[in-house]
């Protein structure tokens, strides 16, 4: 089980597949990220509390955990503060593109859905390296070359922290694709998921799920 820390402590089983969110640096609001962190400094108590039973207050936490994942990201879709970097296509494409270089070429992990919004993105990967590893390549390249483009080098480009959950079963694997590919229409951008040119509704060669060996937007 790989386990890492940033802001908050994270445990991965080994090959599982992770549900990850990650966005633009000062893309929620200061009462957001107030609340965010009183919120974190509780999780962090409790999991400090059970740190050798983990299972004892395990339920609690991840429905805390998705209930704040559920509000920020409600805020994130609504894009109504700070940068909205990623609503420029050739930004968007670069975020794509690096997460495909990332698996076909560095081999770093399996990916099974994605989506770009404005100011984040959800990924559905299955790592072959070290979620640290993974978010370290990925959000470096984009960050360098994103700033690049904008003409703002060495400034913040995402937000340090990312939001990760691993894939407990089937059910919950065909679940996570339907939201992250769905989340482009939740937000009243298009009607259809393929109408979304920085998805993997939008693909053609689909990964096959690990979980129940099929493709993943079908599964």
């Amino acid at each position: 089980m790989e386990q890492y820390r940033r802001h908050l402590p994270h445990w991965i089983p080994d090959k599982a597949c992770l549900f990850v969110t990650w966005r633009l640096w000062g893309s929620l609001p200061a009462a957001t990220v107030e609340w965010l962190k009183r919120e974190q400094g509780l999780e962090e108590r409790r999991v400090a509390q059970h740190a050798n039973d983990r299972s004892k207050d395990d339920d609690a936490i991840r429905r805390a955990a998705a209930q704040r994942f559920a509000k920020l990201d409600g805020i994130l879709d609504k894009a109504s503060t700070g940068p909205l970097w990623l609503q420029r296509p050739e930004l968007a494409r670069l975020a794509v593109e690096t997460l495909l270089y990332a698996e076909r070429e560095l081999r770093l992990h399996r990916l099974h859905a994605y989506v770009v919004m404005a100011n984040h993105v959800h990924a559905l990967l299955e790592p072959r390296a070290s979620l640290a590893r993974i978010m370290k390549t990925v959000k470096g390249y984009t960050a360098r070359r994103a700033n690049r483009i904008l003409g703002r080098d060495g400034k913040r480009f995402w937000q340090d922290e990312s939001f990760d959950h691993w894939i407990r079963d089937e059910a919950e694997f065909a679940r996570v694709v339907r939201y992250i590919e769905h989340n482009p229409v939740k937000a009243g951008l298009v009607s259809r998921p393929p109408d979304w040119p920085w998805s993997s509704a939008c693909r053609t060669d689909l990964q096959v799920c690990p979980l129940c060996s099929r493709q993943g937007a079908g599964c």
